[in-house]
């Protein structure tokens, strides 16, 4: 069985870096600073999404080829300043890891993934990564899914898909996968209550998937 994992609000709780990285760029092109609750509705769907939405809370031309950039400068500054891994995290992937297949899909950028990987130690379980700046198309198009499946020989009935946002449930509805909400994650505020189904696999911490799991 595969379980295949979203990177920000479902392994790492990153949306206080996310926040002052999207203030500082609202700040630099005449907007205010953002709160957390603000940001967490702009997040999910990609740096470039981000940056559009920034812009247009600030008030900013539509055009503006470089903040995009500009934003990944800020935020490689600030990406480790608080995020950290949810609590129980590493250990339900130490024992998950033992009889389940990982990998993680997430539209967050390689580079900035990857090194928030590697200074919380969540790269050691991922071998398998689709990145939102990569070949395949961004969540929630299922081809970086449907990509993850048959690479480990997996079909969508033994795959579960784990995040905490609308896209990642429009995502797993989309490949036919299993849908495991991470209602911890500050993404699941974005999602409407009359999208879920009685089929889903809600869980309020890291932990609880140990017990939701198919013996």
């Amino acid at each position: 069985m595969l379980l295949v994992f979203d990177f920000d609000g479902t392994l790492v709780d990153s949306i206080h870096d996310l926040s002052e990285s999207a203030s500082d760029l609202s700040e630099e092109y005449g907007g205010r600073r953002l709160d957390d609750a603000t940001v967490t509705m702009m997040v999910g769907e990609g740096a470039h999404t981000l940056v559009e939405r920034i812009l247009a809370q600030a008030g900013a031309a539509d055009s503006q080829p470089c903040a995009l950039s500009r934003f990944l400068e800020i935020y490689d500054r600030r990406m480790l300043d608080h995020t950290i891994p949810y609590a129980g995290t590493i250990e339900t992937l130490t024992a998950v890891s033992r009889s389940h297949g990982l990998a993680m899909l997430t539209n967050k950028p390689e580079q900035a993934t990857r090194r928030i990987m590697s200074h919380t130690g969540l790269d050691r379980f991922f071998h398998d990564c689709v990145f939102g700046d990569g070949p395949l198309p961004r969540k929630p198009n299922p081809e970086g899914l449907r990509w993850l499946m048959e690479r480990q020989g997996v079909s969508a009935s033994q795959t579960w898909l784990i995040g905490d946002s609308d896209v990642d449930i429009a995502t797993a509805r989309a490949a036919g996968v299993q849908p495991c909400v991470a209602r911890y994650g500050f993404g699941f505020r974005r999602i409407d209550p009359t999208a879920l189904r009685d089929d889903d696999v809600i869980i309020d911490r890291p932990a609880d998937l140990l017990t939701r799991l198919p013996a």
